[in-house]
């Protein structure tokens, strides 16, 4: 079972801060070519670490979402204007941090046609374009599992299709009401319909009142839509407006579902307090790619 409910953040939910004049650079750089990052938006408890790397996980299609999650620090509204200089602008990012890997995912935009995947494609093959030796992950909203659009992202080849079902399902109308567990799933089952060969991945967050078994099912409903990676992290509270954490979970018990993945299956777990979607997720893709030629996971995380 997880461990007890605590009132306060437990020794191992410390943040280690980087030195700001690190992490400013990129920071400057970012906001001078208006190029949004969920790192900011969503207020990670990784942003210092991850900006003083050199890397972010690019925020595309504005930063107001038409959705509103329980867990999440993204401003809730109408949609921005879609911006036809963003792709070459995140590219020209990517190429000036010299990354062998990007990450780029988006506010939801229930208010757009095509739900904004013209735009993440149009972003992949820039990227592609301008730094062809460069891996490109796209973390997604749920398109409402609408296979053309789906279809639209996967023909700009990505390397890894990212979509994060973030809960049990139990807790999934307090967290993101407007979601769907079921749906979530979908998007990871349709990928693979249509691109076999795909690197698929998704994401929960721990901490929100679930048990272990819970955890359990949504590794194996995961592993049955053939998704390869999974990340599980605990949930922070961003702000006092949004959900409350019900307990933490242990690194003891974060190395349980790590070893339940592998044994499930999955080409890589990545499992921890601080653990998102898209952190490491340069390293995270290295660790993946020896299932590719039926190599021996390695764990480098």
């Amino acid at each position: 079972m997880f461990s007890p409910t605590r009132s306060n953040p437990p020794e191992w939910i410390r943040v280690k801060v980087p030195k700001h004049s690190k992490a400013e650079p990129l920071r400057q750089e970012l906001n001078r070519l208006g190029i949004h990052t969920v790192c900011q938006s969503a207020r990670c408890p990784n942003i210092g670490e991850c900006f003083s790397r050199g890397t972010a996980t690019f925020m595309i299609l504005g930063e107001t979402c038409t959705r509103k999650c329980g867990f999440c620090a993204i401003k809730t509204g109408r949609g921005e204007p879609v911006d036809p200089y963003e792709p070459l602008k995140i590219a020209t990012m990517v190429s000036r941090l010299n990354l062998r890997h990007a990450v780029i995912t988006s506010v939801t935009r229930d208010d757009l046609p095509d739900e904004g995947a013209t735009q993440f494609a149009k972003t992949v093959r820039a990227i592609k374009s301008l730094c062809p030796n460069t891996t490109v992950e796209v973390l997604t909203p749920d398109f409402h599992a609408r296979n053309e659009l789906i279809a639209l992202v996967l023909d700009s080849k990505p390397d890894i299709y990212n979509h994060n079902v973030e809960t049990v399902p139990r807790l999934q109308k307090s967290v993101r009401p407007q979601a769907s567990y079921e749906r979530s799933l979908k998007v990871l089952e349709i990928v693979k319909e249509l691109e076999p060969t795909m690197l698929t991945k998704s994401g929960l967050m721990v901490g929100l009142g679930e048990t272990m078994d819970e955890v359990v099912q949504v590794l194996k409903d995961l592993k049955a839509v053939g998704c390869d990676i999974v990340t599980v992290g605990q949930y922070l509270q961003p702000t006092k407006w949004h959900l409350p954490v019900a307990r933490y979970v242990t690194p003891e018990e974060f190395a349980e579902i790590e070893r339940i993945g592998y044994e499930l299956g999955f080409k890589h777990v990545f499992s921890g307090p601080f653990v998102r979607s898209s952190y490491l997720a340069d390293i995270v893709f290295e660790n993946s790619k020896p299932f590719l030629t039926g190599s021996d996971h390695i764990m480098a995380v």
